[in-house]
């Protein structure tokens, strides 16, 4: 097997393409909407459709995976979603745009979860935090790289660019991927449970579709609420059938080891208030303060310097202090983090503001890398497969409530105020607000096992 560190780049690559795509399509989305002659509030659907697709053909990773080989998939996802892209490029009707957009959805579904598999399975233990520490690099820098790239490619060379950049990127990750990963061999995970998969993703479509049309009149009014409730349901009968299934779309028996509850579950509050921070950020910068794209991206880009500078530190901090107390201590900073934004104002110096973005940035690096490490560090190698569907699940969820908590509680506060206009003061409470919900789940770290993730972390 290749060098720990060489995979997780290779695997990163496919990662980091995906991450950077959908962050840098949300900039394009005003320049798409006049050339395909498109109301821009028509145009989240080409967000939604990708999010729905990715989370409804994540649960079925894992078992296609198993069934047709990790590495063959993992070629053929990066294939498929540099193809879809190219099909974005070319397209010159919402309805065909938002065809290219559910293909790159589905490869979007194959390329995390399995790329994560190719990874977990060829690495020993001790190997794991670093390999996840270059493997989480991408789930940082891709939603703020994403935003001022968008904007200088749009600006350049028009909004069909944005999806050009990924086939040179689709093409390295084929060629570093056929050469240097050793393919798993395919198992026999028996018949796929069918029933289970239709609840899962049908309620993971749902309750995506409701999340992601709410509030932005997409849809009418009561049809973000309906859709909320249907997936609710959906969601209820999925649960009970996966408790009840003995091969089931989602193994709930993963649950059991706490160290992956915990990722899954108690990480999914940090995600979500996380997860409104590259929104918030460049709004705050725009909108609030009346800055240009292209300066407010390179300002919001100290939080990937930040992460870059967690990747050296994460390995001896963990071992230092094992994942629970570093969850617990380093959770209440990248609380602190987020929330301090509510304190930005236009007569703040940029370097401060620089410096305090990168400070956020380095703390979540941190949690998020941590979260990703221990999700995986007790399974056993059986467990790895049905893990990374289950995870990547749980992932896609919390960032999208994220955005959705952030915008309402800007709605709200600007309706409150009584005014039209976004001020700088309706994102006092938008960043309090998920300062508060990252700082929630601090207690629940707590719960775990002061031995958790020990063979990994090396914290005896």
């Amino acid at each position: 097997m290749a060098d720990a560190r060489v995979t997780a780049v290779i695997v990163a690559s496919a990662l980091f393409m995906q991450n950077l795509d959908s962050a840098a399509v949300v900039t394009a989305l005003p320049s798409m909407a006049r050339e395909l002659n498109e109301d821009p509030a028509r145009l989240g659907v080409a967000i939604t459709s990708y999010l729905v697709a990715l989370t409804v053909f994540i649960p079925v990773s894992g078992y296609v995976a198993d069934r047709f080989g990790a590495k063959r998939v993992f070629l053929i996802a990066i294939a498929l979603f540099g193809l879809s892209s190219a099909a974005c490029g070319l397209s010159n009707s919402l309805g065909e745009l938002v065809a290219a957009r559910v293909m790159q959805g589905m490869a979007g579904a194959m390329m995390v979860p399995v790329g994560r598999l190719l990874l977990l399975s060829g690495i020993r233990k001790d190997e794991m935090l670093t390999a996840m520490t270059w493997l989480t690099m991408p789930a940082m820098l891709g939603p703020i790289l994403g935003p001022p790239l968008g904007g200088i490619l749009t600006d350049l060379f028009g909004w069909r660019s944005v999806f050009w950049i990924n086939l040179p990127v689709a093409a390295f990750g084929l060629v570093m991927v056929a050469w240097k990963i050793t393919p798993l061999p395919p198992a026999n995970p028996g018949p796929p449970d069918l029933r289970g998969l239709a609840l899962v993703g049908g309620a993971l479509a749902t309750l995506m579709a409701g999340i992601e049309t709410v509030g932005r009149g997409v849809l009418p009014d009561h049809w973000p609420g309906v859709l909320l409730l249907l997936g609710a349901v959906l969601g209820w009968l999925a649960l009970r059938h996966c408790r009840r299934a003995e091969a089931p779309a989602l193994d709930l028996t993963l649950l059991r080891h706490p160290s992956f509850r915990h990722a899954a579950l108690s990480g999914s509050l940090f995600r979500m208030g996380a997860g409104g921070v590259p929104f918030l950020v460049p709004m705050l910068l725009q909108v609030g303060f009346g800055w240009g794209a292209t300066e407010a991206g390179f300002v919001a880009f100290a939080t990937a310097i930040g992460a870059f500078a967690m990747k050296p530190l994460t390995r001896p901090i963990l071992r230092r202090f094992g994942f629970r107390t570093v969850l617990m201590g380093n959770g209440v900073l990248a609380a602190l983090g987020v929330a301090i934004g509510a304190a930005f104002t236009p007569a703040w110096p940029i370097a401060a503001m620089f410096v305090v973005l990168a400070l956020g940035g380095l703390f979540r690096s941190l949690q998020f890398t941590a979260l990703n490490t221990l999700a995986f560090a007790d399974l056993p190698r059986e467990k790895l497969s049905a893990g990374t569907s289950f995870y990547g699940t749980a992932q896609q969820l919390p960032p999208a409530l994220g955005v959705v908590l952030a915008t309402s509680s800007l709605e709200v506060s600007r309706h409150m105020a009584g005014h039209e206009a976004l001020l700088p003061g309706d994102f006092t409470a938008a960043f309090l607000i998920a300062g508060l919900v990252v700082l929630s789940a601090t207690p629940l770290f707590a719960r775990l096992p002061r031995d958790a993730g020990a063979e990994v972390s090396g914290k005896r």
